[in-house]
């Protein structure tokens, strides 16, 4: 299916690449990737869903081909909540439509779905593999006061948010060692060999990294309670090597109209099983249609 190429003018002097695909009139459908991809994970994915929806997929900012930021702060996730305003904006003015995102794509769109910035234009939102930074540190707190060594054990899943803080070491394991393999330990991590490479994997590797250093320590130091404003799914990856489904226990209390759903897949479930995962999302934003004005 053919696609189209896009250029978005965003805060900071960032320039956000996009691509779409299907028919401009559809319902948009805008997928976020997260780290350490491009929008390219979710080509597979994208062309599924063209039939029916108005498929856009961006790079984030300091990813693919989208501009890399001069400081770490400016990685913060309201800025990112920006760039997704910003997208939204030029390629679908005064438009609702449906989010999906995964890994750091999902953290970051949290911000969108419990801000007021786009209150009543996104119409439903799909996350993977990414919980809020402020539901995370909520929730950490409470299990702990019940479940410490739980609750620490859980913690050990996210033993590289550590490394990636040191100042020299991730970076120049990207360089010289990681940016070579990645796709390697993708095939070995979901047991398929040959899935689909991001063709810009040791800068976004690289540059990516910010968005740990522009945002941990705050957001799980001094977390803020955010409540949804649409409708969200939550599709639970059984053998997620990165995130534990502890973080969804409490969700709950901040999402009023919540739906779970469960795969036995591993964290790139995006690039391993892109028709199940196209199933989820499409069947999710057919439920939720647009909201009347």
């Amino acid at each position: 299916m053919s696609s189209q190429r896009h250029w978005i003018e965003a805060a900071n002097g960032i320039r956000l690449f996009a691509t779409s695909w299907g028919n401009p009139d559809n319902t948009p459908l805008v997928l976020v990737h997260g780290y350490p991809d491009s929008h390219t994970v979710w080509e597979s994915i994208a062309t599924q869903l063209a039939d029916q929806f108005y498929v856009i997929a961006y790079d984030v900012r300091g990813a693919g081909k989208s501009s890399i930021p001069k400081h770490t702060r400016d990685y913060r996730i309201e800025l990112l909540a920006q760039d997704l305003v910003a997208v939204a904006n030029e390629l679908l003015p005064n438009r609702q439509f449906h989010l999906a995102a995964h890994d750091w794509g999902s953290i970051q769109s949290w911000e969108s779905v419990t801000t007021p910035a786009l209150q009543g234009r996104i119409l439903s939102y799909t996350t993977l593999s990414g919980p809020s930074l402020d539901h995370a540190a909520l929730t950490l707190r409470k299990q702990f006061k019940s479940m410490p060594l739980q609750t620490l054990k859980q913690l050990g899943k996210s033993w590289y948010i550590a490394g990636f803080h040191l100042p020299l070491l991730a970076p120049l394991s990207w360089r010289l060692y990681l940016g070579k393999k990645w796709h390697r330990v993708v095939d070995q991590l979901e047991r398929k060999p040959g899935l689909p490479e991001n063709p810009t994997q040791t800068s976004d590797g690289i540059y990516g990294i910010n968005l740990y250093r522009a945002n941990f320590i705050e957001r799980l130091s001094q977390p803020r309670v955010r409540i949804a404003h649409c409708p969200v799914q939550v599709i639970i990856l059984e053998k997620d090597a990165f995130v534990s489904e502890a973080y969804m226990q409490y969700l709950p209390e901040w999402v009023s109209d919540l739906t779970m759903q469960r795969l036995n897949a591993n964290h790139w479930a995006i690039l391993s099983k892109p028709d199940v995962m196209a199933s989820y999302i499409r069947e999710f934003a057919l439920a939720h249609p647009k909201l009347s004005v």
